[in-house]
């Protein structure tokens, strides 16, 4: 196959003609060819062509062709051939989100601003555009999508269905729906890339890693679904614990639950923007409390063994690692966020009253000059984490989000496993160049996956 980075022009040419510069029909071996299949996404034309003597890579095409196909817009776009006759525009990249109909400005709400930054730089080497699953016509198998001009503003154009398509449905909710399971099994029937697939439940990945011999030493003990006397068990042999919803996310619903063999049973958990600390004097009352509160909910709980990380200003410390597939379809951590916990606080989470600091700050508190030996111990942690769940997973994985403690002792420990990590570290002045990386990172892996990427050789 040969991939060559070319300049898209139109012309007004009403048939169906491709000019061709010389330099474009050398790199592509297309040299003496009279008639070429044009391509975009699943959409096919016929062409004749004729070369034209311009230097460099171009590709002029008439509206004949331009219509047929649908090629949104001029500009630089790779052109692979497929077969003897056959060539590729593309690729056409489809970033799969949802949000307000009649909104004009923020078509995506709170993640507008993100959808901006994936368009601008996908813009640089493909067909980037975000969509809705109602934007999808599938009796014609296109796609109403939202491009971005120069100017930063969105406008609507019809495409072929993409070449890969890079899931950002906000919530568990949106993806679970009926329509959403449709698209998801239409475009695999198409053998469309589709990434990331869904949102994970705790339970199944604390299953997947405690089954392999080569991570279950990373992840504190859990159990889904815990009899009273497990969780009895559990905080006498750990003496605190976490317990907190399988399929929760943001820290809702957490509990940190803590025994003190003299003293009773102590719960912190959130409510209204508040933390609150319960005390009971023996283990029924904290079970009639919590059967009260949740029911039947608490079924999709799990149990999980706390640990003493390490802390600043007798606060709690983890880490957020992010990690993504590079071009090469390796696995790398791109940004590390450190999050110091709020006092009285259940979990990190900023939105709960954690602060953000760099990887460096907090370890170096800890560790003095060992923090850069543990920061590396823990991001090979991380990589090796990222390929164990991706073996056992059924579905393309091309971005995680973990949670990763580390304790006085320097182990390390994985609380968390996310498909769609939020992007709050990025936020940090200091991680800024991480977040550009992030962005740039998910593109690569986007041109790798629908094949318009050449091997990086190691």
């Amino acid at each position: 196959m040969s991939l060559t980075f070319c300049n898209i022009h139109f012309t007004q040419q009403p048939e169906k003609v491709v000019y061709i510069s010389n330099a474009l029909m050398k790199n592509l071996k297309m040299t003496g060819k009279k008639n070429i299949q044009l391509r975009l996404g699943n959409e096919v034309v016929p062409a004749r062509v004729r070369p034209i003597k311009k230097s460099g890579n171009h590709l002029y095409i008439g509206s004949a062709v331009q219509n047929k196909i649908h090629v949104p817009k001029a500009g630089g776009v790779f052109l692979r051939n497929l077969q003897q006759n056959e060539f590729q525009l593309g690729p056409l990249i489809g970033i799969l989100s949802d949000g307000p109909a009649n909104s004009i400005n923020k078509p995506f709400s709170s993640r507008t601003g993100f959808i901006k930054q994936l368009l601008r730089e996908g813009n640089k080497k493909a067909y980037t555009f975000a969509f809705t699953p109602k934007d999808i016509n599938w009796q014609d198998e296109t796609v109403r999508g939202y491009f971005l001009n120069d100017n930063g503003v969105f406008t609507r154009k019809i495409v072929p269905l993409p070449d890969v398509v890079y899931n950002r449905l906000p919530s568990r909710k949106a993806e679970t729906s009926v329509s959403i399971n449709q698209l998801r099994d239409r475009l695999s029937r198409k053998r469309i890339p589709f990434f990331n697939w869904s949102f994970f439940n705790k339970s199944d990945i604390y299953n997947l890693l405690d089954q392999d011999p080569n991570v279950n030493r990373y992840v504190p003990e859990s159990h889904m679904n815990p009899t009273t006397e497990r969780l009895k068990d559990m905080l006498e042999r750990h003496q605190f614990v976490y317990y907190k919803p399988s399929s929760g996310s943001l820290g809702k619903g957490i509990y940190r639950m803590t025994y003190l063999p003299k003293r009773g049973y102590f719960v912190r958990y959130r409510k209204n923007a508040e933390n609150v600390l319960l005390r009971f004097n023996n283990f029924n009352s904290l079970m009639r409390m919590l059967d009260a509160k949740h029911g039947r909910l608490l079924r999709g709980y799990v149990i999980q063994q706390g640990i003493r990380l390490i802390e600043i200003d007798n606060c709690p410390i983890d880490f957020r690692f992010h990690m993504h597939k590079n071009g090469n379809n390796q696995w790398v951590v791109v940004g590390i966020g450190a999050k110091k916990s709020g006092r009285g606080s259940v979990t990190t989470h900023l939105k709960n009253g954690g602060s953000l600091l760099t990887p460096e700050q907090a370890l170096s508190r800890s560790f003095g000059a060992r923090s850069d030996e543990v920061l590396k111990q823990a991001k090979q942690v991380a990589i090796s984490l990222a390929e164990v769940i991706e073996l056992h997973h059924q579905h393309l994985l091309g971005e995680l989000g973990f949670d990763l403690g580390i304790d006085q002792d320097e182990k390390i420990w994985m609380f968390e496993a996310n498909a769609k990590p939020g992007r709050s570290i990025f936020n940090h002045p200091s991680l800024k160049n991480e977040g550009i990386a992030s962005v740039e990172h998910i593109m690569e892996h986007c041109l790798y996956l629908s094949k318009f990427r050449r091997r990086i050789s190691q």
